[in-house]
């Protein structure tokens, strides 16, 4: 399985990202990728924010913006998968090129902008779904849109019935001013509204708000305040980075958000911090530079209840998400925690 996998990755990366990205997910929907199916074991399966799954390495949005391979992502080893952005009206997003392969740092730099086929579209998708995965959709907004914060409600509305969580994404970097709404009176409204749409839901489900690692101190502590004080059920840190410290190749100052192994440490030291902040109150989940069992280990043990991926997928394939689950398995056997629960802030004093 491995070797086929390491073929088709050889030969997308000869191409452009993009398309590569594209002739990836087409190659999932034609039954052509190799599928580990379930990971799972009792130290593995774990509940976060009232979800049961059965290992808590999940895939981050992005890979699947449309919905589009949800039964085989059931069977690709994640204990969950979230996918969008969705946004109400389709969109083209940003003008081409607009990913970036950093192969030298293990890191891409994208500015997508939310494209995607829209929420009609994708809520048609979602409600065909396959039942036995821990399914969540990234909200966002549209770029022209005159009511952005109504958008994220807009969206769970429309596609609620058919998810398991939802994901608040204020976080992208490649809507113009987007990130303006993490500010705390802002996101206050915005998160309101947000959970007025879940609470209207015949099934209320969990709703998620993904953070920037480009946050100071001050910053982190308003997030967890109105985090707290508007009810969301838990904190995805973190979406993409502005910084381009220590990077190489030619497109290293490319524009957009850069995801991948450089963006590991800030994201996992904005997340210690979160965890300190909230002590307990809030899951988090810890997203940025995972490639490997130790690296989601290490978010496990700076606070995160459960771990997402997506970059490192470019450079080792999607059979990666079952391969850090069984690494992650053997990790807690060896160091006596029977749970993934036991393990959560452990070392977190290391990232403060």
């Amino acid at each position: 399985m491995k070797l086929i996998e390491k073929i088709g990755l050889a030969a997308l990366h000869r191409i452009d990202p993009e398309t590569g990205h594209g002739l990836a997910i087409k190659a999932l929907q034609l039954g052509a990728a190799p599928l580990p199916g379930l990971v799972t074991s009792p130290r593995l399966r774990t509940r976060v924010a009232g979800l049961n799954m059965a290992n808590p390495v999940g895939l981050a949005a992005g890979f699947d913006k449309n919905a589009s391979a949800l039964l085989p992502l059931s069977r690709a080893g994640f204990g969950f998968v979230e996918v969008g952005a969705a946004t109400p009206r389709p969109q083209p997003g940003n003008p081409k090129p607009r990913l970036f392969r950093l192969s030298e740092d293990r890191a891409a730099i994208n500015r997508f902008g939310f494209n995607n086929d829209g929420m009609e579209a994708i809520g048609a998708r979602l409600a065909k779904r396959p039942r036995d995965m821990v399914l969540g959709l990234n909200l966002g907004a549209n770029k022209d849109s005159d009511d952005r914060a109504g958008d994220f409600a807009r969206v769970l509305a429309h596609c609620g019935a058919h998810l398991d969580f939802a994901t608040v994404n204020v976080s992208s970097p490649n809507t113009e001013k987007l990130r303006d709404l993490q500010g705390a009176a802002a996101l206050t409204g915005l998160l309101s509204g947000v959970i007025e749409a879940r609470n209207a839901l015949e099934r209320p489900i969990p709703v998620f708000l993904k953070i920037a690692p480009d946050l100071s101190e001050a910053e982190i502590g308003d997030i967890a305040e109105v985090a707290l004080s508007t009810g969301i059920d838990a904190v995805i840190a973190t979406n993409t980075t502005l910084d381009r410290i220590g990077l190489h190749g030619p497109h290293a100052n490319e524009a957009g958000g850069l995801s991948g192994a450089p963006l590991f440490e800030k994201s996992t030291r904005v997340l210690a911090q979160l965890s300190q902040r909230l002590d307990g109150r809030l899951p988090l989940i810890g997203v940025g530079g995972i490639s490997s069992a130790e690296d989601a280990y290490a978010k496990i043990r700076a606070g995160a209840s459960a771990v997402q991926l997506y970059t490192a997928l470019i450079y080792h394939g999607l059979s990666l998400g079952a391969e850090i689950a069984r690494g992650l398995d053997r990790l807690l056997d060896r160091d006596g925690f029977s749970t993934v629960a036991e393990a959560v802030g452990t070392k977190r004093e290391d990232w403060l």
